[in-house]
């Protein structure tokens, strides 16, 4: 009977075992990549509008630490209760995921907390902002990773949105000289162009007509000249009259 009862509570706690090493309820982090371009992100927004961003990701059941924390001051920072961040908002997600023989269906808790400076009606906004944005309770249940980081970007937007944050300044153009315009030219050179060269060239072809005309005219003159006067050398004397 007792080698009995130990065998049978042996295969208990081994099924116990086994069963607490199954990762099918466990909540999946966002994956290195995603945490990196959020934090990338979240500093930008930070830098600009003067307040802390960040998430943090849980296990409903857990009691240990999150199972991804992050902020604009990089992964694994959180930003409650850090004295770098005067000013935060911070996107808090709870996910449960009960077991197969549970007839529970899987939740997610999503929440959105900040510093003493923002009011509940605030941030209660923010957190509406999510759902419209398409962030659901559905997304989170599914990749509560990609989602928790994709709510986080959304973060400084929904600030804003909410009348809780100043939108960030857009950033004056240095101030240069403009450079000079090239000429333009003339509109009536510029529109008749062929008309002008057209032209030109007839005016180019009658000059020189002209002036050949003007040299042959001349020359024909010097040539009748002298033979005029020597015919009237050669004509007949004219006989006097007679008394």
């Amino acid at each position: 009977m007792w080698v009995g009862l130990l065998g049978t509570v042996a295969a208990c706690t081994a099924g116990a075992i086994v069963n607490s090493g199954d990762d099918s309820d466990k909540v999946p982090p966002p994956t290195v990549q995603e945490r990196d371009d959020t934090v990338a992100i979240l500093a930008r927004s930070s830098a600009s509008q003067g307040v802390c961003y960040g998430w943090e990701l849980k296990d409903y059941f857990g009691y240990g630490d999150p199972v991804s924390v992050g902020s604009n001051l990089g992964a694994g920072v959180a930003v409650e209760d850090n004295p770098a961040c005067p000013r935060w908002v911070q996107v808090s997600v709870r996910i449960y995921y009960p077991s197969e023989s549970s007839e529970s269906d899987d939740n997610a808790y999503v929440d959105v907390n900040g510093s003493s400076d923002f009011s509940a009606a605030e941030l209660l906004r923010i957190a509406n902002g999510l759902g419209r944005l398409g962030v659901t309770e559905k997304v989170f249940i599914d990749d509560p990773g990609w989602a928790v980081t994709r709510a986080a970007v959304m973060l400084p937007l929904l600030a804003v949105e909410a009348g809780a944050v100043e939108p960030a300044a857009t950033p004056a153009p240095a101030a240069t000289e403009p450079s000079p315009l090239p000429d333009s030219g003339s509109d009536l050179w510029r529109d008749r162009w062929g008309y002008l060269l057209a032209a030109g060239g007839l005016l180019l072809v009658t000059a020189l007509l002209v002036t050949v005309g003007v040299v042959q005219r001349r020359r024909q003159r010097r040539g009748g000249g002298p033979a005029q006067r020597a015919g009237a050398e050669t004509a007949a004397p004219r006989i006097p009259e007679q008394a």
